[in-house]
């Protein structure tokens, strides 16, 4: 059982003396709650707009991937689950310039010589502008040395000469 010397105390008893819940705050003591919860309420701020920020510009994102999906589709004819899109293709630096690969006849991904479009510019309609593209031979890597049939202005640099 327990003691009942230690009953009487309460549960704060065995903090220090500065971690103790008090009744009144101690003079002088207003001062320092203002700026630390000043503080707290700038950091709480600061990720709330942070977060915000970060769900905004992932919506942006999936909105022109699947402008994108749209675009391939509509612009091969092709209807096609199975593409793949990668947004650091024509260089890391390429902010919202993004190359779309899928296979040009019906099969696993990249089992078939695929065509890979480089899109960029405004959603509208649901689509995106095609600004040029190159063919991939099957089973191969997205290199430029195993590009070929290079069109387009996205072309330039991009595949072997």
């Amino acid at each position: 059982m327990s003691d009942p010397a230690e009953a009487a105390h309460g549960p704060w008893d065995r903090l220090p003396e500065a971690l103790r819940a008090r009744a009144v705050e101690p003079p002088g003591r207003g001062r320092l709650w203002l700026i630390e919860t000043t503080l707290l309420v700038i950091a709480g701020v600061f990720l709330a707009v942070a977060t915000v920020n970060d769900v905004v510009r992932q919506t942006h994102v999936n909105h022109r991937l699947i402008a994108d999906l749209r675009t391939w589709r509509s612009y091969t004819g092709h209807d096609y689950r199975n593409l793949s899109a990668e947004q650091e293709a024509l260089g890391p630096t390429s902010l919202g310039r993004e190359v779309v690969c899928g296979n040009t006849r019906p099969g696993a991904p990249k089992t078939k010589p695929q065509l890979c479009l480089a899109i960029w510019g405004p959603v509208a309609n649901g689509r995106r502008t095609v600004h040029g593209g190159w063919y991939l031979r099957a089973r191969s890597p997205d290199v430029r040395a195993a590009r070929y049939g290079c069109f387009g202005a996205a072309s330039r640099g991009k595949c072997p000469p």
